[in-house]
This record gives structure tokens, sequence and C-alpha cells, in this order.
């Protein structure tokens, strides 16, 4: 049986963010009301917002003690977090990491080192809830919250609790994170994946919670998504590349969609070069409009589109890394 109330812990509460001027302030409130019996110093790590967030969060530390503000020059979320450990982590028992753009359950902190206490684990992952506001955005987060979008990750999918190999990080004892050297800093994208492999290799252990949760909220249009998931590819290629794995079935199937949309110009020459592409297309269309009719949601078709400029950005990002490595090395 678990504890009712823990006993006092020290926690070093990260958040990275850049430009968070409408969610920073109730982020932070919320995060200081929740602190319970702990010792919970939180620092926002900014990576150079000009909208202000700077000026908002200075101006709490005179309402919330423990708080602290500082410059992430090097403005990704892996250096930040380096960062902030490095200067605040001694004598600090847990690092709990908070996503600004993102809502969290108030006892979100307490729940994660419970579970730290009750399971021995070494870091205490989440599931992601997605949900969306816009037309855009509401059908995205369909995509994301289906197979479809997420091939099946548990992370995505949420799940009862469990030992797990990668998951979206929350908690983690700073012993472990600086026993493995951190995050890698030439990872802007999937560095948390890259950090759980380097744990799992130096036997420490992830457990994921089914216990509570974070809500995020993805890419509003088009053109940003696609952004995300061409980093997402590329950090997906480069932790591969480093640690000389293999990608997963769920990872190896959006692959293959960079190669038949290259493939199907070839079809100038022969019709059956498009033959991937379309069954591509069409299988992904198929499925949004049953998630349309399952749910009854009419989103369900604009979800496929979604989930295409997904796997399209995705596996372009990781070819794109791949050649791109493979030049530098012909070239040196």
């Amino acid at each position: 049986m678990s504890s009712p109330i823990l006993p006092e812990m020290k926690v070093l509460v990260v958040i990275p963010c850049l430009n968070e001027a409408r969610h920073i302030e109730p982020l932070l409130l919320s995060l200081a009301e929740s602190r319970g019996n702990h010792d919970m110093f939180i620092v926002v790590a900014d990576g150079g917002s000009t909208d202000g967030t700077p000026a908002i969060v200075a101006a709490l530390t005179d309402k919330i003690s423990g708080l602290a503000l500082i410059d992430n020059p090097k403005r990704i979320q892996s250096a930040a977090i380096n960062l902030a450990v490095e200067r605040f982590g001694d004598g600090r028992d847990f690092l709990i990491r908070i996503d600004a753009h993102g809502d969290y359950p108030a006892d979100y902190c307490q729940v994660l080192l419970q579970e730290a206490v009750d399971t021995g684990a070494d870091s205490v992952v989440v599931g992601m809830k997605t949900v969306g506001l816009g037309t855009f955005q509401r059908a995205t987060a369909l995509a994301q919250n289906s197979k479809l979008g997420n091939g099946g990750s548990k992370h995505r999918e949420g799940a009862e609790g469990q030992w797990i190999d990668h998951g979206h990080h929350a908690l983690m004892r700073i012993a472990a994170f600086r026993a493995v050297g951190g995050y890698d800093e030439s990872f802007s994208h999937n560095e948390d994946a890259e950090l759980d492999f380097r744990l799992r290799q130096a036997g420490y252990r992830i457990w994921m919670t089914g216990k509570t949760f974070m809500t995020y909220y993805p890419r509003s249009s088009p053109g940003s998504l696609f952004r995300q998931y061409l980093g997402y590819g590329r950090g997906r290629a480069r932790n591969l590349l480093k640690h000389h794995a293999v990608p997963k079935l769920r990872q190896a199937l959006p692959l293959m969609v960079m190669p038949a949309i290259v493939g199907a110009l070839l079809a100038v020459i022969h019709w059956v070069a498009a033959v991937p592409l379309v069954a591509w297309a069409f299988l992904c269309l198929a499925y949004g409009a049953w998630m349309a009719v399952r749910e009854r949601n009419p989103n369900g078709v604009l979800a496929a589109v979604a989930a295409m400029i997904m796997h399209a950005a995705w596996s372009t990002g990781f070819w794109l890394e791949l050649f791109g490595r493979r030049k530098g090395r012909v070239a040196a």
C-alpha cells in the first residue's frame, strides 16, 4: 500500500519555453499551489522569447517562492534542461520536466513522485491526451490519438502502468539523469527517445504510469505540422544511426512514404510506379472515413490528411538525415 502522504522530497521542476506569454502564468501558479509538502524548486529556461514571457516570469518571482528564470542561449529543450540541472540539481532527488504549452492535472507532480516511490523506477513517463481547438488542430488531434497517426505508440495511446522502453518524459531521478550524461544537445528533436535508449543500456528502468497524463495541443496549421514532423524524422534517424539500432515496425512503415512519393514521378514512364503512393493515400483516407463513421466525427477525413502530412514529413526528415550523414562521411 502506498502512503497517503509522501515524505518531503527535493524536486527540481524545469520548464523550457519560448514565447509562452499566454500560458506561463497560470501554469506557474498551478505548479506552486500543487507543491504539497515538497521542496519543489521551479526553473523557467527561456530560449529567447520576444512576447514578454521573461517579464511575466520575473514579476512572478515576487509572488512564488523558489522560482527562477534563466536564459537558454542554445534555445532547444535538451539544452534548457541540462543547464537547469547543472545549476540547480545539486542536493535534489528528482527532475520533473514540464512543457509550457500543455495542461496538467492539479496533482500531476504528486502522482509522479508517488509512482517513483511505489515502483522504484528511475524514470516515470506519461501518456499524452491530444486536444485540438480549431478545425485543423482538432483533426490533427484525432489523427495523433489514433493508430493512423501514432502507430500504436504507448505514450500516445495511453495505457495501464507498465515498464516501457520510451515514453513522454515527466519525472527522472537526477542521479540517473547525470549518470548517463543528460540530454544529447545535438538533438533538437527526439532527444527524449535518445536519452531513454542510454538509460536502458545503463540498466535504469522506465515506468509508464496510468495514473496521470498531460494534455497536448498539436500544431494548428499544415505547414507547422509538416516542419514539426520533419524534425521528428531527422531526430529518429540520428538516434538510430548513433546507436546502430533498427527501426521498429511502426516506424519502418512510414519510412516507405517518401520513396513512394519519389517513385510516383516515374508514372510518366509506367503507371505502375504510382501504385504504392495511391495505395497509401487510399488506405489513409479510408481509415479517416472509418474514424468519421465510428466516432461520428466529421473531422475524420481531414484527420487522414493530417496523418498523411505527418507520415510524409517524418519520412522526408528521416531520409534527408540519413543521406546527409552518408554524404558527409563520403566527403570526409
